[in-house]
């Protein structure tokens, strides 16, 4: 009874474990490469400064694609939201007014979204496509290349709270990040909002007559990584201490490509949340790790490639059918 439990729950998480293993692999490749290097925990306290971003978006990500759909809308989300932030915050307000103002104008984007793609029965492909150049065009003109500074912020309390070095080494940000994550695990796993997800992308007409709002739990996903996109832009102006007008512009690829390898199938109805995180750590990890190894970063995107295709020939052995 308990190996066949064991077999059971092995092959629930065979994906996750295939990922987990290829992250191992490709460490122990970069340790080789250049053991000073790969060594020395100051290069992994240095990827800890912005790698949680992408974690974040990440395991966000893993809601929508799950309930069948996708989101490319929310680096601009993410623009937007640290422009809210950025705008208060040089003001002299309270930051924390800016922080709410980031997550509920990154809520209302996903909510925009949502109607668009439920009530208007779009495709969020393509709609999201819109937005995201809509908000990233509209940053541009109304900015026109302006910066803002909030260098003031440093010494602040709240800079300290989410952007903060414990012993001048380990990013208060990562520890966000963690709590985060363990949230949207929780919510996939062990909440029943996770089962309608998995239930509306697997076959939305069944869940539909089961009595599910489909639509409803469609926009709540995106409102879900609406929100984390905009907190996101919050944690970047602070890290970066200024705002930009392309905030998060580079970010998409780079979340879409750790959220399918960690697992989560393009056709929905099944998710991780793990594989997303393990898949952002190896997508934040494998730019350092060429350079580190002595290669120039015109590999990156090579190597991003490989690392993907590869993964995904190895879900295509493990059974990850849905696609």
């Amino acid at each position: 009874m308990n190996k066949i439990w064991l077999k059971n729950k092995i092959d629930q998480i065979k994906v996750e474990i295939a990922v987990s293993a290829i992250l191992i692999v490709l460490i122990i490749v970069f340790i080789i490469a250049n053991p000073k290097v790969f060594l020395d925990f100051r290069l992994y306290s240095a990827i800890l400064i912005s790698l949680p971003l992408l974690i974040i978006l990440s395991a966000s990500s893993v809601f929508v694609i799950a309930a069948g759909e996708i989101d490319l809308s929310f680096p601009s989300t993410f623009g937007v939201g640290g422009w809210f932030f950025a705008m208060v915050a040089a003001t002299g307000v309270n930051q924390i007014f800016g922080l709410f103002a980031a997550l509920a104008i990154g809520a209302f984007i996903g909510l925009i979204n949502g109607i668009i793609v439920t009530k208007l029965k779009l495709p969020s492909l393509v709609s999201t496509l819109g937005m995201l150049f809509l908000l990233r065009g509209a940053l541009n003109m109304i900015l026109k290349g302006d910066q803002i500074s909030l260098r003031h912020l440093k010494d602040s309390f709240f800079f300290k709270i989410f952007i903060y070095r414990i012993k001048d080494i380990f990013p208060t940000q990562t520890l966000w990040a963690i709590v985060i994550v363990i949230f949207l695990w929780v919510l996939f796993y062990r909440h029943r909002f996770g089962g309608y997800v998995m239930y509306v992308g697997d076959n939305s007409i069944s869940a539909k007559e089961s009595g599910i709002n489909v639509d409803g739990v469609k926009m709540a996903t995106f409102i879900l990584l609406g929100t984390f996109a905009g907190f996101c832009g919050v944690l970047s102006v602070l890290i970066n201490s200024f705002f930009w007008p392309t905030l998060g512009d580079a970010i998409l690829l780079t979340v879409l490509a750790a959220v399918f390898l960690g697992g989560t199938p393009v056709g929905g109805g099944k998710g991780s949340i793990f594989g997303a995180l393990i898949g952002a750590i190896m997508m934040g990890l494998i730019e350092s790790g060429i350079v580190g190894a002595g290669l120039t970063g015109y590999y990156t995107q090579f190597f991003y490639g490989l690392i993907i295709i590869l993964s995904i020939i190895g879900h295509k052995f493990l059974g990850l059918k849905k696609e």
